[in-house]
């Protein structure tokens, strides 16, 4: 079952680390994607909102991050391309830690999360 399973983490995140844990917890070794050094593209990205039943870009991203505010990702007129783009651009913009099994993902926040696509 780990062989489909793929986590978007940042190693220096708490709550990617634990969701990762979990995860090993049950005996799974999912496929570890450092989205930090390997970012997604926008075209993966798009995959992934779809997989996560998310319309809005903005629901995957970090608003607390610094890039967030210079690119000014709040304003309404960006497109939803430019928001894909702003994200593969700079991906400490993505949430995390990001389960993928199958055609379904979820942010694992809290790590707990991650049991909705094991169960």
């Amino acid at each position: 079952m780990s062989d489909d399973l793929i986590l978007y983490h940042n190693p220096r995140c708490s709550k990617s680390r634990a969701a990762l844990d979990l995860l090993q917890a049950r005996g799974l070794a999912p496929r570890i994607v450092r989205y930090l050094e390997t970012p997604p593209t926008a075209a993966e990205l798009e995959r992934l909102l779809g997989r996560l039943g998310l319309d809005d870009p903005r629901a995957l991203m970090r608003r607390g991050e610094a890039e967030y505010a210079e690119l000014a990702l709040t304003a309404p007129e960006r497109t939803r391309a430019e928001l894909l783009e702003a994200m593969a651009a700079h991906p400490r913009l993505i949430e995390r830690p990001i389960l993928v099994r199958g055609e379904r993902a979820v942010v694992a926040r809290p790590p707990e999360r991650v049991a909705e696509l094991l169960d």
